[in-house]
C-alpha cells in the first residue's frame, strides 16, 4: 500500500500499527509471489493458460477446479503464519486476544484484499464460520473448532441463508427436530462460503412449527456427518468455493448445538455484527488498490504530448476516489473502534458497510475506466477487482438492507430519546 497515514489515526495502538506492518511485509513476500491478480488466478492452470470458457472451474471429469485447492492452501499458509490466530476469541483455544480484535481483523482483511482477493476470503470465512463458536461455544466445542481453526488446520463455513431466505432470517424453513439426545435436519441452505471444503457448518434452522426469529437454533454440523450432501456447487464472477447444501434426515448430538435452544437468531447476528465491519475493511482494501493501479496509469500513461495524470478531468476523478477511499476508512474503523470500546454497533457496522462497498465499486469503476481497453483484459488488476467487488454489496446484508438498518436504529434511538424527554 503506497499511502499508510491513516494507521496514525487515533482508533489504532500500538499493537494495529505493528500488525499492519508485519501483515504488509507477509503479504508481499508470500501472496504477491504466487497469488497476484492474474498471475495465479483461479481462472487459471499453473501456466496462466485460461480454462475453457463453458465451465471454468470444472475439468473434462466434471471435479471441481484448483480454486478449492488454492483455497485450502491459503487457509494453511495464513495458519501457519499466525495470522488466522486473530479471526478467533480465546487465548486458551488459539487465539491471539480473549475476545476477537475487530480492528485488528479488519485490517488483516483489508491488507488482504488489497493483495489477492480469495486470500481475504480464506481469513474472512475462519472468522465468520467460527465466530458463532467463539461467542456461545461451550469449552468442549472451543476446543475441538477454535483450536484447529487458530492453526488453519479446520475450515469453518457459516450456513445461513436459503434459497428464500438471504436477508430475512426469520424467512428461514431448515428444520432442526428434536429427537431425544439428537436434532435432526432437514431442509436447504445455499450461497454457502467454504461450501465443499469446509471442515464444519455452523447451521441455523428452526424447531417443527416455530415462526420468525424464534424458535431458531445454531448447531456445529461436521462435513462428513450422513445426511449432510454438497447437493450443488455455485460458480460466481469472482470464483470463490460456494455451495448449495441439503440436509436429509442429518442427525447431530444436541451437544451440538450452540447456545441454548432458540438462541439462534441472536447468535447469528451477533456474529453479523462483528463481520460485518470486516466487510467494510476488504472493500476498503480492493478501493485503495484500484486507487494505486489508478495512480499508476494515469502518471505513466502518454496522451497528446503530456501524460493522463495531466487532464483536469483525470485530476478530479482521483480526488474523487481518494475522498471516496478516506470517507470509507473513518466509518469503517469507527465502527470497528467502538465494538472493542464494548459498544454495540448495528447502525455503525451497517454504515460503514453501505459506505464501503458502494464506494469502492465507484472507485475501481473509475480506475478501470483510467486503464481503458486494458482494464477490461483478463489478468489486469483492476478487471479482477472490478469482479472481486460485485459481490460484497449483496452478502453479509445487501446495500438496501444496510439502508433498512441505518433507518430502523435512528428511528427507534429518535423514539427513545423524544419518550425521556416527554415527546416533541
Amino acid at each position: 500500500m503506497s499511502d499508510k497515514a491513516y494507521l496514525e489515526w487515533p482508533f489504532f495502538e500500538p499493537q494495529h500499527r505493528k500488525l499492519a506492518q508485519e501483515l504488509e511485509a507477509w503479504a508481499v513476500r508470500s501472496l504477491a509471489k504466487h497469488y497476484e491478480h492474474g498471475a495465479d488466478d483461479p481462472l487459471r492452470d499453473g501456466a496462466g493458460s485460461v480454462h475453457q470458457v463453458d465451465d471454468p472451474l470444472r475439468d473434462g471429469a466434471g471435479s471441481v477446479h484448483h480454486v478449492n485447492s488454492v483455497c485450502r492452501k491459503l487457509v494453511k499458509m495464513l495458519g501457519e503464519a499466525g495470522w488466522t490466530r486473530y479471526a478467533v476469541g480465546g487465548r486458551a483455544f488459539g487465539g491471539v486476544h480473549d475476545a476477537i480484535d475487530t480492528r485488528a481483523v479488519c485490517l488483516i482483511r483489508e491488507t488482504l484484499a488489497y493483495h489477492q482477493g480469495l486470500a481475504d476470503f480464506a481469513f474472512a470465512m475462519q472468522g465468520l464460520g467460527s465466530g458463532a463458536i467463539t461467542l456461545h461455544g461451550a469449552p468442549e466445542q472451543k476446543a475441538i473448532y477454535l483450536t484447529k481453526v487458530a492453526r488453519g488446520e479446520f475450515i469453518a463455513a457459516f450456513a445461513l441463508s436459503e434459497p428464500d431466505a438471504g436477508s430475512d432470517v426469520g424467512a428461514l424453513t431448515t428444520e432442526a427436530r428434536a429427537e431425544g439426545d439428537s436434532y435432526v435436519l432437514n431442509g436447504h441452505k445455499t450461497w454457502i462460503s467454504n461450501g465443499g471444503i469446509a471442515d464444519f457448518y455452523v447451521v441455523f434452522a428452526r424447531a417443527p412449527g416455530s415462526q420468525g426469529s424464534g424458535g431458531i437454533s445454531a448447531f456445529v454440523v461436521e462435513a462428513d456427518t450422513p445426511g449432510l450432501e454438497i447437493a450443488e456447487r455455485l460458480e460466481v464472477m469472482a470464483p470463490h468455493p460456494l455451495a448449495r447444501l441439503r440436509f436429509k434426515d442429518c442427525r447431530i448430538p444436541s451437544s451440538q448445538r450452540l447456545g441454548q435452544a432458540g438462541q439462534g437468531f441472536k447468535i447469528a447476528m451477533q456474529t453479523l455484527d462483528i463481520f460485518r465491519t470486516s466487510v467494510a475493511a476488504a472493500a476498503l482494501g480492493f478501493a485503495r488498490r484500484a486507487l494505486d493501479e489508478a495512480l499508476h496509469r494515469a502518471t505513466t500513461r502518454p496522451m497528446f504530448g503530456q501524460t493522463l495524470a495531466d487532464f483536469q478531468l483525470t485530476q478530479a476523478k482521483l480526488a474523487q476516489m481518494a475522498t471516496q477511499v478516506d470517507a470509507a476508512a473513518l466509518l469503517t474503523y469507527r465502527a470497528a473502534w467502538l465494538r472493542d470500546q464494548g459498544k454495540r454497533v448495528t447502525q455503525e457496522a451497517a454504515m460503514a458497510k453501505l459506505t464501503a462497498t458502494e464506494n469502492a465499486q465507484q472507485v475501481i469503476d473509475a480506475a478501470l475506466q483510467i486503464w481503458g481497453g486494458l482494464g477490461v483484459t483478463r489478468g489486469q488488476v483492476v478487471e479482477s477487482l472490478y469482479r472481486e467487488i460485485r459481490a460484497l454489496r449483496i452478502y453479509e446484508g445487501a446495500s438496501e438492507v444496510q439502508q433498512l438498518i441505518i433507518a430502523r436504529e435512528m428511528l427507534k434511538n429518535f423514539k427513545e430519546s423524544q419518550t425521556v424527554k416527554g415527546g416533541v
